[in-house]
């Protein structure tokens, strides 16, 4: 059995959630023709903990890719959509879903904490999402939780710029809530950036665009632990 997906994050040497999605939330085609089979491998031999797959229709995704993807691997998988009620929480767990995201700005207080002691029920991390100090106080308990800064405006469709600020100006809120892995989400295109997350105190980045994009993966990685405090070798990225 695999580990939890909160467990592999924290335990990685390199704790960051690879994404696929179809597309950018500006239309660009991010598979450029590669199969979803070559790119987990791409992502497991970069040294991969969690995957995230976007199984929501601004970015061309759907379940059928979700299932696929977690036929492929034995890696913890997220999937990212709006979720909003316990079926599709079921239908998460029944297509292999390790973790679901639950975004706060679209639940009401009463929901969010129902979905997510529904999802813990079910065997399922909540990776809440948040964007600003009001969403992160009214948050229930988050200890079996994922809590997630998103540095992007999901009001216009995560597109324009990121503000990788936020993460760290919301960073000791986060902590508040209990969660035992504080995540920083959207926008994370240079490994300087990254690296200054992490050594902030995030546990984990979720990345995508950038990682989709990179025509040397292993190098953007082997930027980003040289940019690290100092630790044994990992194995080389790919």
């Amino acid at each position: 059995m695999p580990p939890s997906f909160t467990d592999a994050l924290t335990d990685a040497r390199r704790p960051v959630i690879m994404e696929l999605k179809p597309r950018s939330a500006d239309g660009e085609d991010l598979f450029r023709g590669r199969r979803p089979a070559e790119i987990v491998a791409r992502y497991e031999a970069a040294g991969a903990p969690c995957l995230s797959v976007v199984t929501g229709r601004w970015f061309g995704g759907d379940t059928g890719l979700l299932a696929e993807v977690t036929a492929l691997t034995d890696l913890p998988v997220l999937q990212k959509d709006f979720i909003t009620n316990t079926g599709q929480l079921h239908a998460a767990r029944e297509l292999g879903a390790s973790a679901v995201l639950l975004t706060a700005a679209l639940l009401p207080a009463a929901a969010l904490a129902r979905l997510t002691g529904a999802a813990l029920a079910l065997g399922l991390t909540p990776f809440v999402e948040v964007a600003d100090a009001a969403e992160i106080e009214a948050l229930p308990s988050c200890e079996g939780c994922v809590v997630a800064v998103n540095n992007k405006d999901i009001r216009v469709r995560e597109r324009g710029d990121a503000d990788t600020g936020r993460s760290l100006r919301l960073l000791p809120d986060v902590r508040r809530t209990g969660t035992p892995c504080p995540v920083s989400a959207s926008g994370i295109d240079d490994p300087q950036v990254a690296a200054r997350l992490l050594n902030a105190g995030y546990a984990g980045l979720l990345i995508g665009t950038r990682l989709l994009q990179a025509d040397r993966l292993e190098s953007w990685c082997e930027e980003l632990d040289a940019l690290r405090p100092a630790s044994p070798a990992l194995p080389p990225a790919g």
